[in-house]
């Protein structure tokens, strides 16, 4: 059996079906090329073939070279370029419509302790198969001449797939302590899938979870991200929380879990809070750095909490303490700390802005104030705050929604007015410094801070004309002198 996009059974596809979807004509060009090896198409193409999702990095695997097999087949449609790595004995191809093929010989491997990189050796189709990190990737249909599109299923993958499972092709324990990667992976294919992992497979990524620490930043933070891309990433981060994993790669993540109580008055449970918020946004964006904001809008909960006998817990300034946390953060994680980081760190600083606008006493100064701070990243602004509306109280949401609906309209309605985003304040200070005969100084910084607050403040408008007139009137009380 196979599963449709829905999740129900559908009938597996007998082999001819099987070779039928391989409609690639780079399957036959490699059958055309080497027709007495053994080689065969490997893994994750194989596993979406049989799930019928889309997949465009195909690996090969031959029992001889891979770079050697690559370089033929390159020759033949007319790559340009073939990119070797001969340290790991395979080769990658791109071609034109968007295909990455990569060539590798079929290999075992063994460990050593403190290491997750193997030792390789030469090997067979089988020894290949064994050392894949589950069932469902150990897949392969063959590209031999004589069995060309036959499966190659030596541990039940196919049944593994029916039951949405994940499941190692060795002992689960081996799997992990060798390659402790395959733990982040685990978790990445139950989120990504919607699959299951097997209870001893589970168990066995508590046992070894301190080993995550011998992999490099950088691969534990780009599963991270795969995660965080999936359709419903609290599956994810669920599984972390479990296995004793988060608590290692994101302490400041964990921090947010639980409830604490005084005087009978409590507070939500941040943490799963923030994993509702990261689904909330999950079907409005494929942005990888607005889901970071939405999984850092409350970091800084656990360092500000306070409680109030009058008014129980509080939060304060949590946007602002969270939005200095986002640097060291994404330093350690080996982010980005450019202007992805710059973005993130402004999601978290605002996102209480939209929502305090629900106060129907809100003077236009504060939307012009935040159109101002927020520029082309109101949209993804409002993106934000419309997911942090969480409650266990549905009733109570839909109110907040409605409240939310009018916060937009009256900011869309006043950007239309006084054009507020990327906006600029019509004096600059090469004017101020003309117009009073002054070098830079205090005074210079002043006047221009104030014309832009009167604008915002709606004083006087969003014009060249009017703010020249209170530039001078400004300069006035400075004791300046136009010259």
């Amino acid at each position: 059996m196979q599963l449709d996009n829905s999740g129900n059974s559908i009938p597996i596809m007998t082999n001819t079906q099987l070779k039928a979807q391989l409609t690639h004509p780079i399957f036959e060009t490699i059958r055309d090329t080497v027709p007495n090896e053994r080689v065969y198409v490997i893994g994750g193409f194989v596993r979406d073939l049989l799930l019928d999702r889309p997949c465009k990095d195909i690996d090969i695997v031959i029992e001889g070279s891979g770079i050697e097999l690559a370089e033929k087949i390159a020759k033949k449609v007319n790559a340009t370029k073939v990119s070797v790595f001969k340290n790991f004995g395979t080769a990658m191809i791109k071609l034109e419509d968007g295909y990455e093929i990569e060539f590798v010989g079929a290999r075992k491997e063994s460990y050593n302790r403190d290491s997750r990189k193997p030792i390789v050796e030469d090997g067979t189709i089988e020894d290949d198969q064994k050392r894949r990190d589950f069932k469902i990737n150990a897949l392969a249909i063959s590209l031999n001449k004589a069995n060309y599109g036959e499966l190659i299923d030596p541990f039940n993958g196919v049944q593994d797939l029916e039951d949405k499972i994940l499941k190692t092709p060795l002992e689960p324990g081996i799997t992990y302590s060798d390659d402790p990667l395959r733990m982040m992976r685990a978790i990445r294919f139950a989120t990504q899938l919607n699959f299951t992992i097997h209870h001893t497979s589970l168990q066995a990524i508590r046992e070894n979870k301190e080993r995550i620490k011998i992999v490099s930043q950088e691969r534990i933070t780009t599963e991270l991200n795969k995660i965080i891309l999936a359709d419903t990433p609290s599956i994810g981060f669920k599984l972390l929380f479990n296995t004793g994993l988060l608590e290692i790669i994101f302490p400041e993540m964990v921090d947010l879990h639980g409830v604490e109580f005084i005087d009978g008055k409590g507070h939500k449970d941040n943490f799963y809070h923030t994993l509702e918020v990261l689904d909330n946004i999950a079907p409005n964006t494929n942005n990888l750095w607005l889901r970071w904001a939405a999984i850092m809008h409350d970091i800084a909960k656990p360092p500000t909490k306070r409680f109030d006998k009058k008014v129980g817990w509080t939060f304060h300034s949590h946007e602002v303490v969270g939005s200095k946390m986002v640097k060291p953060i994404f330093k350690r994680m080996k982010l980005p700390l450019d202007s992805q980081m710059q973005y993130v760190r402004k999601m978290v600083f605002l996102h209480l802005r939209p929502i305090a606008l629900t106060n129907p006493n809100t003077k236009d100064a504060a939307y012009r104030r935040m159109l101002f701070e927020a520029g082309d990243d109101i949209d993804d602004l409002l993106t934000l705050c419309r997911a942090d509306i969480t409650s266990k109280n549905e009733n109570k949401v839909q109110r907040y929604l409605q409240k939310f609906d009018k916060v937009e309209k009256r900011i869309a309605e006043i950007e239309e007015n006084d054009r507020i985003r990327n906006w600029q304040p019509p004096i600059s200070g090469d004017v101020i410094m003309k117009t009073f005969g002054i070098k830079p100084c205090f005074e210079v910084g002043k006047i221009k801070s104030e014309i832009k607050d009167a604008i915002l403040e709606g004083t006087i408008k969003n014009d060249y004309d009017e703010a020249f007139e209170y530039m001078v009137s400004l300069g006035k009380r400075l004791g300046l002198e136009v010259v």
